[in-house]
């Protein structure tokens, strides 16, 4: 379902990463670093949004510092080592004085599902679990790692211009 209608409301856009902005996939290397692909494209999409003044940020139960790093290379706040995604999204929204029904969360699992109670706007990838996509306002035809962030921009253009 495509309730695009919704964007115009939207003040704050914030991502899981994992399955979201990459693949859902982990390269794990001898000595136990790892390394995700991420969408170029996105950073675009990332850009485009900060241009129609919407703030953003990842939110993720990750720990691991490729987190951080893509997040500081985009230029939005990223909280990582979330247990609690409904937790960190209420903290989010009050740190940035957004209400919850103003906030467009893109989660793609199960563990997204906290913050996916909360927030006004949800979107997923188009490979995202069941119960996610049953939930979504916005369904991407991008898979997770292939574009997702760039579509919802277009969305937003679309909405917003």
């Amino acid at each position: 379902m495509q309730n695009t209608k919704k964007l115009k409301d939207v003040e704050l856009v914030v991502y899981d990463f994992d399955g979201v902005m990459t693949d859902n996939r982990v390269l794990v290397g001898e000595d136990g670093t790892e390394a995700v692909f991420c969408n170029r494209g996105d950073g675009h999409g990332v850009g485009i949004m900060r241009s129609l003044g919407l703030e953003q940020a990842i939110l993720s139960t990750e720990t691991n510092p490729v987190v951080a790093a893509r997040a500081e290379k985009l230029g939005i706040p990223a909280v990582h080592g979330c247990a609690d995604k409904g937790q960190g999204l209420r903290e989010l929204a009050r740190e940035r004085g957004v209400d919850l029904s103003k906030i467009l969360f893109v989660g793609n699992d199960t563990n997204d599902l906290p913050a996916f109670r909360l927030a006004g706007v949800l979107a997923a990838p188009s490979d995202a679990h069941p119960e996610i996509l049953g939930m979504a306002h916005l369904v991407t035809s991008a898979r997770g790692g292939h574009g997702v962030v760039r579509e919802l921009a277009d969305m937003f253009l679309a909405v917003l211009k």
